[in-house]
């Protein structure tokens, strides 16, 4: 039988964008020119951009709320969007939050852990759904999963461990930390991952390959490196690494890939919250439909393209036909087809 079906686990957090007239310096002042309320984390944002898709694939939400304001807001959020909500947790510890400030394309976030730091394996260990792929973000804000264990490493990889033992695909991404926690979190988990998809930033925090230059430009011998590290770390399937100009991958006959983001006028970018979970959305589609792994990184590119469409994480999704058309008829930027 075919598995059909994703998982989103991990950080479930509301976010309240703000949008700023500039970026002030400390004892500056600067306007808020717009406020929006919307789901975020990862989980939530590529749950919601996948809703938008598609109905045809079932999807699952898991995570740890609180009993609070923020977590009604989200349950119904999860329930306008037809998304199963059994693996959802509740605890008395508030639902995390995040405050966005956002302006001329760029944002910062002021972030509050609250119940997130509560999930751990007894929770996720739980899920007993016959879906295709269990995606996990992020690693390195999840407290109890992040700590330390015995045999694996963290109750990260355990739970990733298990979930491959059913034949579910794993894709997990995380975020920058210290590099000493960085470094214990992902290596114990890059054994149990079929597919990592991350920015340039964390893929070159793992292994100290500056794929980001000081001057902000692409240094990609580096970034064939970092792919190729990834793979004899561990990773299964593939490594997928995506930034503003491009994405670039490499699948386990390491054959590499690389796939430009689409022009956009500066003046249609209202923010950039969420865009890479918005790639990551397009990506697990791909995955999830079968498509080759270089239309895959195009179909990332156009659901990010609509997200900085828009100021909340997944207020700029749109339905795969839209998705598929700006693949076909949008213009990409120039940057080397092949490295």
């Amino acid at each position: 039988m075919t598995k059909k079906g994703i998982i989103c686990a991990g950080n479930w957090i509301v976010d309240t964008v703000k949008t700023l007239d500039r970026f002030a310096r400390e004892g500056e002042l600067c306007n808020i020119k717009a406020v929006e309320q919307g789901g975020g984390g990862g989980p939530c944002n590529v749950l919601f951009d996948l809703a938008a898709m598609s109905s045809e694939i079932p999807l699952y939400a898991a995570g740890m709320i609180g009993k609070d304001a923020y977590g009604d807001y989200l349950m119904d959020e999860i329930a306008k969007r037809n998304i199963n909500a059994d693996f959802m947790f509740r605890s008395d510890v508030p639902t995390s939050f995040t405050d966005v400030m956002s302006a001329d394309g760029r944002r910062t976030f002021f972030h509050c852990r609250g119940a997130n730091a509560e999930l751990g394996y007894e929770h996720l260990s739980k899920i007993d759904v016959d879906a295709k792929i269990f995606y996990l973000r992020y690693l390195l804000l999840l407290d109890k999963l992040d700590s330390e264990d015995p045999e694996y490493g963290t109750p990260a990889a355990r739970l990733l461990k298990d979930i491959q033992s059913r034949g579910i695909m794993t894709l997990v991404d995380f975020v920058s930390e210290s590099k000493e926690k960085f470094k214990r979190v992902t290596h114990a988990a890059l054994p149990y991952i079929d597919i990592l998809a991350i920015n340039e930033i964390e893929a070159g925090n793992t292994f100290d390959l500056e794929i980001r230059r000081e001057d902000d430009s692409i240094d990609f011998d580096n970034m064939k490196k970092a792919l190729h590290a990834f793979m004899d770390a561990g990773v299964s399937n593939c490594v997928i690494f995506h930034m503003p100009e491009c994405s670039a991958a490499i699948d386990k006959d390491r054959k590499l890939y690389i796939a430009p983001s689409f022009k956009i006028n500066r003046s249609d970018i209202v923010g950039s919250n969420g865009a890479g979970d918005a790639f990551c959305a397009g990506v697990m589609y791909g995955i999830h439909e079968n498509m080759p792994l270089d239309e895959i990184l195009k179909l990332g590119a156009a659901s990010s393209f609509y997200n900085l469409k828009s100021a909340t994480a997944s207020g700029g999704a749109v339905s795969i036909e839209k998705i598929i058309k700006q693949v076909k008829e949008g213009t990409y930027r120039d940057v080397p087809r092949e490295f």
